[in-house]
């Protein structure tokens, strides 16, 4: 890859295209890595589509597939923003390794807990954290459809401020980043918010309507997720209208509602109404990333003696409808919340 590049986005899908697409619209040079043929063929020839209410717009962004970078491309990486489904993490993190420089970095822009591994592939002091809400989703080759604005933090591992992480966040300006000293306190407040969403994708309704009508269901599944956190010391932040402090012991019902309400009432403003995860299984039939994202979850629950048998027994529901073995119904969420 030449000097000029300022950033390498692998994996151009909801998150990454997004991510993409901003960097361009700021005037940096972008080089997009996907593995679909047919997607990257679309950006070469219409540019990066972003598809939001008021119409489409189009930022022009080099692209190929991992096979297809030239070879006058495919020197040092510099700034790379990792963007693929977590299950995929090992092995874009084995391609960029060699062609990462030794000043470069790797941005985990994914939704888990990814650093770690792509740590085993780089080195830490090679890896960047971040938390991204962004609602989004490819509805074709090169289109992206906006679902709305959301957050995006970006800090190091060790909570330290530099010079990276912050030309980062203004790069990413247009998606509204900032740079943080906690990034794995909204990782983990996400993985809170991400066993609700995970959830509602066990029925075909809008999240919103979901997590009202199944309130202790929520509840418990959240609660599950923060006892580990908790035990780990992490510092759980607010993002977007999500309020972790809401969902800890000790606070009273009624600012647990309120909070409940609000985050309902934000989620209904948005225009996709149902969750990635829900997506891949009703609309592109493919598997569902979330089981990785809670294997480090089950992992230190169990270090600590903390049970977890509700997000199990949700995800291995979630796993029956992926596979086809069980219906999409609302009924498991009504059968899940009876066991409490």
């Amino acid at each position: 890859m030449t000097e000029s590049t300022a950033y390498a986005v692998v994996g151009g899908g909801a998150i990454g295209g997004t991510v993409a697409y901003h960097l361009a619209k700021g005037g940096h040079d972008v080089l997009l890595i996907d593995a679909d043929p047919a997607h990257v063929a679309a950006v070469r020839q219409h540019g990066l589509v972003l598809r939001g209410t008021a119409g489409d717009q189009s930022a022009r962004v080099r692209a190929a597939t991992p096979e297809e970078v030239p070879e006058e491309l495919d020197g040092p990486l510099h700034g790379v923003l990792l963007c693929v489904k977590a299950q995929a993490t090992a092995g874009a993190a084995a391609w960029i390794a060699p062609r990462l420089a030794a000043d470069g970095y790797v941005v985990s822009v994914q939704n888990g807990l990814n650093e770690q591994l792509i740590a085993e592939h780089v080195g830490r002091e090679r890896v960047v954290g971040a938390f991204v809400n962004v609602f989004a989703d490819v509805v074709e080759p090169g289109v992206i459809r906006d679902g709305g604005p959301g957050a995006f933090v970006i800090g190091e591992l060790g909570g330290e401020s530099s010079p990276r992480v912050d030309r980062l966040a203004a790069d990413l300006a247009g998606l509204g980043a900032k740079a943080t000293a906690n990034v794995s306190g909204y990782l983990w407040s996400k993985l809170g918010f991400g066993a609700m969403l995970s959830a509602t994708a066990l029925a075909d309704a809008p999240m919103a309507d979901l997590i009202d009508r199944h309130r202790p269901l929520m509840y418990a599944l959240v609660a599950e997720v923060f006892a580990v956190a908790a035990r780990l010391g992490h510092r759980l932040e607010p993002f977007d209208a999500f309020e972790p402090a809401a969902y800890l012991p000790g606070t009273p019902p009624s600012g647990r509602e309120a909070a409940t309400d609000r985050l309902t009432a934000w989620l209904r403003t948005q225009p996709k109404d149902r969750s990635g995860i829900w997506r891949d299984i009703a609309v592109r039939r493919r598997p569902v990333e979330v089981h990785e994202h809670y294997r480090a979850v089950f992992a230190h629950a169990r270090a600590g003696g903390i049970a977890t048998p509700l997000l199990r027994g949700m995800l291995d529901r979630l796993a029956g409808v992926e596979s086809g073995r069980a219906p999409m119904s609302e009924d498991h969420l009504s059968e899940l919340e009876a066991a409490l």
